[in-house]
């Protein structure tokens, strides 16, 4: 009989907060490997902020990264982490300063963080569950949306027929940077993939609507309808952000985004002619965490 536990770690560095996952897994003799996520943390830095407005990173939040990056170095090591990965996204990508900083980062704390691209990030999510609630019979749009962009990709017969990244995201929205021909151009592709099949699903991953999903407390597995996105989103529109902090108990670096992140899923919605939206608790953190184990195992 073999018996092991591992454990990795995922530091996802996004335009919108840096977080830390630590997992273990669990090797049984021959039975699949069980994930299972120990430790979650989140810090609230906006690089899109900064990034997107005056194209680098500032000074502090530069200084914040650094105190994140030597917590969660500390916290790999409390946990006996065995080995991480650390990505950074949108952000960083386009910060003239971006490797300069990943560079500085090293330095100070040890951490390597690896600056990858649209489509990588797509593919990292792709090693998630999410195999296992994409059915053969169905047609799925995955939608993941990020304060810096939106990962797009069209499941049908149980794989991956299109992906495209497009810079839609809940930060640039905010600071009124997506152009119309950008929302065009994204529709027209939305409209274009889905346009075979009659009927299409939406799968959404992020922090927004899995906040929104938390707060309809539906039970797990059951989708959100267009009706229900909707009126919520109607609903975040009429309270001011301090009402959204307040009586929605939202996060105060989520109250802000949440309202353009509905609009992107609501958009995808209506262009893929999508009734529902499924929300499986997946993202980024989790596709590194399985890209390592899988990598390991060779």
């Amino acid at each position: 009989m073999s018996f092991r536990i591992r454990k990795y770690a995922a530091i996802d560095i996004g335009s919108n907060a840096i977080r830390l996952l630590v997992a273990s897994v669990t090797l049984f003799d021959e039975e699949p490997p069980v994930f299972k996520k120990i430790s979650l943390v989140r810090v609230p830095i906006r690089l899109g902020q900064d990034v997107f407005t005056t194209k680098e990173i500032g000074e502090v939040n530069m200084n914040r990264m650094v105190k994140s990056m030597e917590s969660y170095a500390l916290l790999m090591d409390v946990h006996k982490v065995e080995k991480y990965k650390a990505y950074a996204t949108s952000a960083m990508r386009e910060a003239q300063n971006g490797e300069e900083v990943a560079r500085l980062i090293k330095k100070k704390t040890g951490i390597n963080i690896e600056i990858i691209d649209g489509s990588h990030e797509a593919a990292i999510i792709a090693m998630t569950d999410l195999h296992s609630m994409i059915h053969d019979n169905k047609v799925y749009l995955y939608v993941d949306v990020g304060g810096g962009s939106t990962e797009f990709t069209l499941f049908a017969d149980g794989e991956a027929k299109a992906s495209r990244s497009f810079k839609i995201g809940t930060v640039r929205l905010l600071n009124d940077m997506v152009t119309k021909k950008l929302w065009s151009e994204a529709e027209v592709w939305i409209k274009e993939i889905c346009q075979p099949y009659a009927k299409v699903e939406l799968l959404g991953s992020g922090g927004n609507i899995n906040n929104i999903y938390k707060s309809s407390e539906k039970s797990t597995g059951k989708p959100l309808s267009y009706l229900y996105l909707s009126s919520y989103y109607e609903k975040l529109q009429s309270y001011t952000y301090e009402e959204r902090v307040y009586y929605l108990n939202l996060n105060q670096d989520r109250a802000d985004v949440i309202i353009p992140a509905c609009r992107i899923y609501l958009s995808a919605m209506k262009w893929s002619r999508a009734k529902n939206i499924y929300v499986p608790k997946i993202g980024l953190a989790d596709g590194i965490i399985k890209s390592i184990y899988n990598a390991d195992k060779r």
